[in-house]
């Protein structure tokens, strides 16, 4: 079975190595050494200021939207994991979809002003595999209109956009630290931010809101990561550049022998350090797509419809049209992408989809 990803696991000697520090120190939740060691590092190598590792990727934009949504209308894109949209309604608050470009798959900046109500109080837009948003305009326009913006960067990890990393744009930007992700932690995530004054509430927010175990600053929830996830975490960082680069060559091996001519590929945004997240292609139709997808699942190879449908489709939203994005739901297909992939397989995928395109 070829599967869209496969997580990347260390060393099992690796992992506990690090999982006999937190033995010996009895101590496998509430912040332990093996967690502030993985915060320290992460923060040095992504070249960011504050990083508040959780126990998943979604609760940080629980968070954020709990303290910045104020039960309020959220601009988002339609264009994205469930999880975005399905965090501002969980958190009380209204999605206002705004359709997404052509061509960078992210929120379209052009169309956020017409959006904007009496009830807006914040902007979520994801960078879409990895790619990142109009981040200049989106602050311009926040700035305009009194508003905060929120970044979930889930798939963004090590992107660097302008010479800096990708999590230092916005009042708050989130990323997964999935199994399925780049890099992973088992299952956990992080939060971002530069202000100190709002840091401080999302840190506490993360931690039931304590203010040392007899006090409280304020309202929380328990989004802290064990020690358990942190040793995956730090065994999995020492791989981190090994990851990267396996990754760039599987995607430069896509670029070379698909016929791209039949295909629309992601356009990175200029400026941008990308980080080979996913290898997202575009049919020129859906029949197209499902033709290509039957075959490969033929020879076990299984690709994702990611993401699929347009979130202004699902089920519990009254979204409105979404043009683009409904279209690109339609025809996108992500390719299988991860450590190990060999170049066998991966002849194997490119000659089907060359041969059906």
């Amino acid at each position: 079975m070829i599967n869209v990803t496969k997580t990347f696991l260390p060393n099992q000697e690796e992992y506990i190595n690090y999982l006999n520090r937190a033995w010996e120190k009895v101590w496998l939740t509430n912040r332990g050494e093996l967690t502030i060691e993985l915060e320290n590092k992460l923060k040095h190598h992504l070249g960011v200021n504050n990083i508040i590792i959780t126990n998943n990727g979604t609760i940080p934009l629980q968070i954020a939207l709990k303290i910045l949504g104020n039960n309020s209308e959220i601009i988002t894109t339609p264009f994205s994991y469930v999880a975005t949209t399905s965090s501002i309604i969980w958190e009380n608050c209204t999605p206002v979809f705004v359709d997404i470009h052509p061509e960078y798959l992210t929120i379209d900046e052009s169309k956020i002003e017409n959006a904007i109500t009496p009830k807006t109080t914040a902007i979520l837009a994801t960078h879409v595999f990895g790619n990142p948003c109009e981040v200049k305009k989106i602050d311009e326009i926040t700035k305009k209109h009194d508003l905060h913006v929120i970044y979930d960067a889930a798939h963004a990890f090590g992107v660097q956009y302008e010479n800096q990393s990708i999590f230092n744009f916005g009042d708050v930007s989130t990323c997964s630290f999935h199994a399925t992700k780049i890099f992973h932690t088992g299952e956990g995530g992080a939060m971002f931010c530069n202000n100190h004054e709002l840091n401080h509430k999302l840190f506490y927010s993360h931690n039931f809101g304590h203010n040392g175990s007899m006090d409280f600053h304020g309202l929380g929830i328990n989004a802290k990561i064990s020690e358990l996830q942190s040793a995956m975490g730090l065994a999995v960082f020492d791989h981190i550049d090994e990851i990267f680069e396996e990754r760039k060559k599987i995607v430069e091996y896509y670029d070379i022998n698909l016929n791209l001519n039949k295909l629309q590929r992601l356009k990175i945004r200029k400026n941008t350090i990308w980080n080979y997240s996913y290898y997202p292609i575009i049919f020129d139709t859906e029949n197209t797509l499902l033709k290509v997808q039957k075959e490969l699942n033929k020879k076990n190879i299984i690709p994702r419809r990611y993401f699929y449908p347009s979130l202004n489709k699902i089920n519990y939203i009254n979204g409105i049209e979404m043009p683009i994005s409904e279209s690109i739901a339609s025809r996108i297909l992500c390719l299988p992408l991860y450590v190990g992939l060999k170049e066998n397989e991966l002849k194997l995928i490119i000659s089907i989809i060359n041969s059906l395109c």
